[in-house]
């Protein structure tokens, strides 16, 4: 059995990334939680992934500080949601630019997904202004549109305090 290398205290901010970032399931995880989604059997049932999986991708998000666990009510039980902290919020830029670049160098019938500046309806890419209409970006005037969202605009997800 082999022994997955770290690269947390590398003098490499792209190694140290990737340490977060490279483990399998662990963008579609956080793509997911940017476009709402917040509930372990929500993450399984989008993603198909095994409990065992996501519960080790999920601790390590938190771990990290991508994610933070907050407990609600669920009849009798408690149970825990994963919402995105500002680190994970943060990681919007590299999701479009592996979305852009998986659209572009890869094949599939579904369009690409586009980030879109609700306010003016066009789309943009992550900043400090709209591409499009130049206004002030602000997190909750975004949202994704097309490919594997189905037809309706997704809001992106606010990140907690």
């Amino acid at each position: 059995m082999s022994r997955r290398i770290t690269w947390a205290d590398a003098a490499c901010p792209i190694a140290r990334a990737a340490d977060v970032l490279g483990e399998p399931w662990t963008l579609l995880i956080l793509r997911n939680a940017t476009a709402g989604t917040t509930r372990f059997e929500d993450f399984r049932a989008q993603l198909g992934i095994a409990d065992n999986v996501l519960t080790t991708r999920l601790v390590k998000l938190v771990d990290r500080g991508l994610l933070t666990k907050l407990p609600y009510r669920d009849g009798g039980r408690t149970r825990h949601e994963y919402r995105l902290t500002q680190a994970g919020s943060d990681a919007l830029p590299v999701l479009h630019a592996l979305g852009t670049w998986g659209h572009t160098h890869t094949s599939s019938e579904a369009g690409p997904t586009t980030l879109v500046h609700t306010r003016c309806g066009q789309a943009t890419r992550p900043g400090p202004k709209c591409d499009a209409c130049g206004k002030p970006l602000a997190r909750g005037d975004l949202a994704w549109r097309g490919s594997w969202l189905g037809e309706e605009d997704i809001p992106l997800a606010d990140p907690v305090g």
